[in-house]
């Protein structure tokens, strides 16, 4: 059928492999992606580190020029470009060429950075208070540059005393630069180089440990006493390190592989219940409906598939009616005839009519089988779709197979019919439909034997077998899946000239895959003939609905 091919188990997981696949490749790509944010990152912390650090003198040499009147502000850039082994210049920021970000950065009062690939870095610092920009072009940062500018920070500190030195050096702070003012020597600092230390004299001493170094000066007061200026550790730029790079990878990547595995192992049971659904259905049990849980793809894929349902139920319904519906029309017709036939039988003496007549009566008879047959297909066709066993019991198979036997034995006295001796065999199923379907088999074995009728049970533990074997001609196995269609005739073997109506192997069949049982045929290897089996679960306690 179409509805058995909906949601094969190989198409389903061929599905999902290619899913897992995909979701293999995003997190293959989110690794790449991952490892190049890591990498800007660590760029903008780099750049971000830069401009801290060229904060403070940034801040030191634009407050010292801002200080001077305009005509002394070329000579003290000469001086100091000199000093400090850098170009110092001065420019007029309205007019210098500036994107949006960098002119709204300095109009904050923050140090701009521009490194110059092979020319070593520029920096800009707009003046407190004034549209002038300060230029500093320098190569690299050397030990030269370091003692001029802590030199220019103890010239700039000596100007002013008390709260307004404080005051000054606070301005200088930046998460990278820490400054403090003692009125003590720093204990850390050895006894040989605190000698060292003059007005303006700078001490640097260098921290291997930390990757850092520190810079002191000593700065006198007006009453007399000294001052000690403690500026850093100034830290290395550490990039992140590579194991941590690789750990937070992998966490991340774990997290996203576990969020990702939930929400598909989400999708894929919503999928199996849809796939069993789908199973059910092309079983027959049409009243079958998936539940709907959410308005999402998935959502709108289950309430699709329960109108499909409901239209093929709506179909099979309409078609089971109108089969019924005929056949009890047909009823009164066949009533009539058989009325007329007899009258006419008794209005005559004459053999010949009385042997017409005869035919005409058996032709009737023949009638009310059929219509009883497609009755009872209906009726088991309408009972399937509903999905439920109502009389669901539990029956002793071998007590059903011998009130069988001794129901059709009378009936065929030349054939031997037997069930073969075994244990007890016990299934919950309906007594009345599956002593039908076995019924069936039995008669239709009967019809094709030469001698002799078997039927043997059996179980394995979890399913119960009933074969009925014969030594008739046998089924091609050509036609094994065919003669389970309704009206399905064999063209050899098994010709009309048997006998019945084309309905009994299509109720059997019915009948099985109502109980959640199978019917199949093959060689009989005892007798030769063909061999019918029926398999039923030992604890199907019947279909209940979806």
């Amino acid at each position: 059928m179409v509805l058995s091919r909906l949601l094969p188990r190989p198409l389903a997981d061929s599905a999902f492999l290619r899913v897992y696949v995909w979701l293999a490749l995003a997190l293959v790509l989110t690794f790449a992606l991952a490892l190049s944010t890591f990498a800007l990152v660590d760029k903008v912390r780099h750049d971000h580190y830069r401009e801290q650090l060229a904060e403070a003198p940034m801040t030191l040499l634009s407050a010292q020029l801002a200080s001077l009147p305009l005509s002394r502000r070329d000579a003290w850039l000469s001086r100091k470009s000199e000093q400090l082994a850098m170009t110092l210049s001065l420019h007029d920021g309205r007019n210098y060429p500036l994107n949006f970000f960098q002119r709204a950065s300095l109009e904050n009062g923050r140090t701009l950075v521009d490194e110059i690939s092979g020319q070593g870095w520029q920096l800009y610092r707009q003046l407190p208070g004034e549209p002038w920009l300060l230029r500093a072009e320098l190569d690299s940062l050397s030990e030269h540059q370091l003692l001029g500018l802590a030199r220019q920070l103890g010239e700039w500190l000596a100007e002013v005393e008390g709260a307004a030195r404080l005051e000054r050096l606070e301005r200088l702070k930046s998460p990278v630069i820490q400054a403090q003012l003692t009125d003590s020597p720093p204990e850390d600092l050895p006894p040989a180089q605190i000698a060292r230390l003059r007005d303006t004299e700078v001490v640097i001493r260098l921290l291997p440990q930390r990757w850092a170094l520190s810079m002191y000066l000593r700065l006198p007061t007006t009453s007399g006493g000294t001052q000690w200026v403690e500026v850093g550790p100034l830290a290395a730029f550490e990039p992140m390190s590579m194991a941590l790079s690789l750990s937070l990878l992998v966490t991340m990547l774990g997290v996203l592989a576990a969020i990702i595995y939930v929400i598909v192992r989400g999708v894929e049971s919503r999928m199996a219940r849809l796939e069993q659904a789908a199973t059910r259905i092309a079983c027959g049990h049409l009243n079958t409906r998936v539940k709907v849980e959410s308005g999402d793809f998935l959502g709108r894929v289950g309430m699709a598939f329960n109108g499909m349902a409901a239209q093929v139920q709506s179909l099979l319904r309409a078609q089971q009616e109108m089969i019924r519906a005929v056949s009890h029309e047909l009823r009164t017709p066949v009533a009539r005839i058989r009325f007329a036939v007899q009258m006419v039988e008794d209005m005559t003496d004459s053999a010949p009519v009385r042997r017409q007549l005869s035919g005409i009566d058996g032709d009737i008879e023949e009638l009310d089988g059929l219509i009883d047959e497609i009755l009872t297909y209906a009726k088991l066709g309408n009972d399937h779709a509903q999905g439920v066993l109502q009389e669901a019991e539990l029956v002793d198979c071998r007590a059903l197979a011998d009130n069988v036997v001794e129901a059709l034995a009378p009936l065929h006295a030349k054939l031997l019919l037997r069930v073969m001796s075994g244990p007890p065999v016990e299934v919950v199923a309906d007594p009345r439909y599956l002593q039908r379907a076995l019924q069936n088999l039995v008669a239709n074995a009967c019809r094709h034997a030469n001698g002799q009728v078997r039927l043997t049970l059996s179980d394995d533990g979890q399913v119960a077998r009933l074969d009925v074997e014969d030594d008739g001609p046998g089924v091609p196995v050509a036609e094994r899946e065919e003669i389970f269609k309704p009206f399905a005739r064999l063209d050899d073997s098994r010709t009309r000239r048997s006998g019945g109506y084309g309905l009994g192997l299509s109720i059997v069949h019915k009948v099985m895959i109502w109980h959640g049982g199978s019917v199949m045929v093959d060689d009989s290897p005892g007798l030769g003939g063909a061999r019918f089996s029926l398999l039923l679960p030992l604890r199907q306690a019947g279909v209940t609905p979806a």
